[in-house]
């Protein structure tokens, strides 16, 4: 009784809650990378989330390796 309680628990929790809290919604994503002609490295990532509340925003990530 005990096991079937407890993977009752787990499953709830898995699968019912993040649709009770809701979860954010990657719209879009976009990762580039270049090497110049110096040997250094440039990535990029653009990526747009959606939240539950509706509010969507726009995250940029830019590193440089040498």
């Amino acid at each position: 009784m005990k096991r079937i309680a407890l993977n009752l628990m787990l499953a709830t929790s898995m699968f019912v809650m993040p649709a009770i809290i809701g979860c954010d919604k990657t719209v879009s994503e976009e990762k580039t990378v270049r090497t110049n002609s110096d040997g250094t490295t440039v990535k990029k990532e653009d990526k747009t989330v959606e939240h539950p509340d509706g509010s969507v925003e726009r995250t940029t990530e830019k590193s440089v390796n040498h």
